[in-house]
């Protein structure tokens, strides 16, 4: 699996970073589609990126598989059994969540900034970190089905095709250029949906 191929015209760093990219799309047009069968393919993708990205040097992101990877099977019990134990809906957060949710990423952001330059040699660790962090909190809101992680999503994926461009993961750039795409209709496609905002913290 570590032979090069090309795709379109797209060099990319194995096959595995082609497996990972189909079963990535799948799982966010599933989450769009509010389908629990989403965090299957989430699982298996997260595992099959988390090689990929050892292998450039992304160390935030392959400990962020490993998180994506045990949240997953949380996030796939709250969809089912969230609402008191019947299916979760979608809903906003609070004002004071939405805080909660900045200050968390900022925290992140210091911490995993601050580990990454003491104890790795990638040579992007706060871009790594600031979009590990972001990644966290964008998956800790998919998991409650909360409508403003298609908020952090957005942000997130802009900023991660311009880092894997520089890490000259393109077929991967690609695929999160078409996130902020898909982001961006799971963002309209949950407004209808939406219920109050949930006054506690974003981690209920």
């Amino acid at each position: 699996m570590n032979e090069t191929i090309s795709l379109f015209g797209l060099a990319t760093t194995n096959p595995l970073e082609l497996v990972s990219f189909v079963l990535s799309v799948l799982t966010v047009w599933l989450n769009i589609r509010q389908n629990h069968w989403a965090w299957l393919f989430a699982i298996v993708s997260s595992a099959t990126y988390g090689v990929v990205f050892f292998g450039a040097k992304l160390y935030g992101d392959v400990a962020l598989q490993g998180v994506f990877m045990t949240v997953s099977f949380w996030g796939w019990y709250q969809w089912l059994h969230g609402n008191h134990g019947q299916q979760l809906g979608v809903s906003t957060l609070s004002a004071r969540s939405r805080v909660l949710s900045g200050v968390a990423w900022l925290a992140g952001f210091g911490i995993l900034a601050w580990f990454l330059r003491r104890f790795t040699d990638t040579d992007v660790p706060n871009a790594d970190a600031f979009l590990t962090a972001g990644s966290l909190v964008g998956q800790a809101l998919l998991s409650r089905k909360k409508i403003e992680n298609w908020h952090v999503w957005i942000i997130v994926d802009v900023l991660y095709v311009a880092l894997y461009v520089h890490k000259g993961l393109m077929l991967t750039a690609v695929l999160y250029g078409m996130f902020v795409a898909m982001a961006i209709a799971g963002l309209l496609a949950w407004q209808g949906s939406s219920e109050e905002p949930e006054e506690a913290v974003v981690w209920k």
